[in-house]
């Protein structure tokens, strides 16, 4: 194969793609209307020059028919007139014209035949058009029915890829991040608020705790006793010695509970 066919090869076919591509459904409905409308006004020019022919064949064979009528009639004044010679004359004359009015009538039927034709052709073409014209409203309702679901299936399969939609999603995943940390932050904040207000609560306890206890280690000379123990069941009172609590020891107990409240 040339190189020149190849080239032509692909010339054609690229074209032809670009054409495929470029057709228009509503269009092409409308302009194949319309080059039909123009193809009926052809016709029925036609049609009317064949009439119109036809008629002038009925006029001249009706003429030629006449005119040998008249010559006939001629021929018999002649014959009557002893003019024999005229009358031959006037039969030549006759049969010219009988000659041209076979013809003429021939033409006339061939014409009448050719006029029925094409008067069956405008009407077929005029019922093609009608049919056209109904067809082409319906199927240009489905052609752009089909390209707005086209239209709307393209934007539904671009959502996905669409730069607009995926720096939305984003933004929107970058919200709940921003509002999970703020909530963990709020948490975290109120968890170490309890734990300051659970300190300072315990501080208070530490605090009674230590002036009840000055109260009895401050109440004078009396020594602190430890509660005797009443047996019941064996009806025996036994009073516990009360043993005598050195002031010191106290107070060396006291110092080392302040200094573990301090560090707290």
């Amino acid at each position: 194969m040339g190189f020149f066919d190849r080239l032509s090869r692909l010339l054609r076919a690229n074209l032809n793609d670009l054409v495929s591509k470029a057709e228009d459904p509503v269009k092409i409905l409308d302009q194949s209307v319309a080059d039909m409308q123009s193809d009926l006004v052809k016709l029925r020019q036609a049609v009317a020059m064949a009439i119109s022919s036809q008629k002038r064949l009925r006029s001249q064979a009706d003429q030629a028919q006449g005119q040998a009528k008249t010559w006939y009639e001629r021929a018999e004044l002649a014959l009557q007139k002893g003019e024999e010679d005229l009358a031959r004359e006037a039969l030549t004359r006759r049969k010219s014209f009988q000659e041209s009015s076979s013809s003429l009538t021939t033409q006339l039927k061939a014409q009448e035949g050719q006029v029925e034709m094409l008067k069956r052709s405008l009407v077929a073409l005029e019922g093609k058009i009608a049919e056209a014209k109904t067809k082409k409203d319906m199927l240009k309702a489905r052609a752009q029915a089909a390209q707005a679901q086209q239209q709307l299936q393209n934007a539904v399969g671009n959502l996905g890829t669409n730069s607009a939609m995926a720096a939305f999603d984003r933004m929107e995943d970058k919200v709940q991040a921003l509002e999970a940390s703020s909530q963990a932050s709020a948490e975290l904040a109120g968890a170490d608020l309890e734990s300051q207000f659970a300190a300072l609560e315990g501080k208070d306890d530490v605090d009674d705790e230590l002036t009840a206890l000055r109260t009895r280690l401050q109440g004078g000379a009396e020594a602190v006793a430890l509660p005797a123990v009443d047996d019941i069941k064996n009806n025996e009172n036994k009073v516990a010695e009360v043993e005598k609590i050195d002031v010191s020891e106290v107070d060396a107990d006291l110092e080392e509970l302040k200094r573990s409240i301090d560090k707290l």
